[in-house]
């Protein structure tokens, strides 16, 4: 405050978080704030830390709602689409790890400190820095996570067991000390954020196909936000981008110092939710209490694994063999951007064919990204 040489007179209200997160810092933040309102009867608005990361691109650009976005960060792996600044449908998230905890966990398996370089940097980080040392990033190849599992969930345990098993099995084969790190490790940290890189990019993809199709979405109002503290990892961002330009969305982020956890977010939620629902502030301090876990009132998921969609989905439309191929030859020969571009407004069922077919050429072809 006395930074930005602002009185406390001059607040409207103090916004707190106060879900979800881990209990004890939660309260420490809650009884401060409730502190802070009665000494100078101010109201407070409870925030839920999720919305807030969510939100937190629009403070610096014109994003409309609704939009789709993509939460990736230590805790949390979701794709949530947001309708207004109280309204949010979860269209999937992880079943285990979450992206950012996969990152410094295996970062910390494979000793990355050990290096100078990598010292103060993230687990993320760090990875993303020797990924982009390597010389061969294919020398290490990970299976995608929940391939045949068509809706929009994560999964990074396995991925992570994998990495693992990897490092112990090139630990033996170059009887690496306890103070050593593996040879090719650049290559490996490669191979992994490629990996993670496209199971974010598959499954976001998914949740782009289905709100286009179910017309969540207006085709005027195309964006999709990328926030949370992996956010700052710039291949997976413009690996992201790349896929959502072929749908012509719009991607955004917050500036990076903005994407991990900060009190500017929860302060412009707390300027959201005040505009648009004046109740949304309160002067019963006793009423707000922490919340440890807690889950999004709206979601989708279920409906979006009914839904089967894309990857084989041309089958069921019972094209013929003989038209089938020739649709997959013209696909192939033609690049999808144009022809995705040339054919939206003049069949919609052609453009979905466009669509289902874009994803199994995505899948199949890491060098996309």
């Amino acid at each position: 405050m006395e930074e930005s040489e602002i009185d406390f007179e001059c607040l409207d209200a103090i916004a707190v978080t106060n879900r979800p997160g881990l209990p004890m810092s939660l309260l420490i933040g809650l009884r401060y704030a409730k502190y802070l309102a009665r000494k100078y009867s101010k109201p407070i608005i409870p925030i839920h830390h999720m919305e807030a990361h969510a939100l937190m691109s629009r403070m610096e650009n014109k994003i409309e709602f609704p939009y789709l976005c993509l939460l990736v960060s230590g805790g949390h792996t979701q794709l949530v689409l947001v309708k207004d600044p109280e309204n949010y449908t979860l269209l999937g998230g992880s079943i285990d790890d979450a992206a950012g905890e996969a990152f410094d966990k295996i970062a910390r398996r494979l000793k990355l400190n050990l290096i100078p370089e990598f010292q103060d940097m993230s687990g993320g980080q760090a990875i993303e820095t020797a990924a982009m040392q390597a010389t061969d990033s294919d020398r290490f190849n990970f299976p995608l996570p929940l391939m045949r599992y068509r809706d929009c969930r994560f999964s990074f345990a396995g991925l992570k067991n994998n990495a693992n098993r990897t490092i112990e099995k090139c630990e033996k084969e170059f009887d690496i000390k306890p103070d050593e790190i593996i040879p090719n490790y650049q290559d490996f940290c490669a191979g992994l954020l490629k990996i993670v890189t496209r199971h974010l990019s598959h499954r976001t993809q998914r949740a782009i196909e289905f709100c286009m199709d179910k017309k969540m979405i207006p085709c005027e109002n195309r964006s999709l936000v990328i926030s949370g503290g992996v956010a700052c990892n710039n291949y997976i961002f413009e690996s992201l981008q790349g896929m959502a330009e072929n749908y012509m969305f719009k991607t955004y982020r917050p500036r990076k110092e903005l994407c991990n956890d900060n009190g500017v977010m929860i302060a412009w939620n707390g300027v959201e939710r005040m505009q648009f629902n004046k109740n949304s502030m309160t002067t019963d301090y006793d009423s707000v209490d922490i919340i440890g876990k807690c889950s999004w009132e709206k979601t989708l998921v279920k409906l979006l694994k009914m839904h089967n969609c894309n990857l084989n989905g041309w089958i069921c439309w019972g094209f013929k063999s003989k038209i089938t191929r020739l649709l997959k030859m013209l696909l192939n020969l033609i690049p999808i951007d144009l022809m995705v571009a040339s054919i939206a407004a003049k069949c919609p069922l052609a453009y979905r064919m466009c669509g289902l077919f874009k994803e199994r050429r995505f899948c199949q072809n890491t060098d996309y990204i």
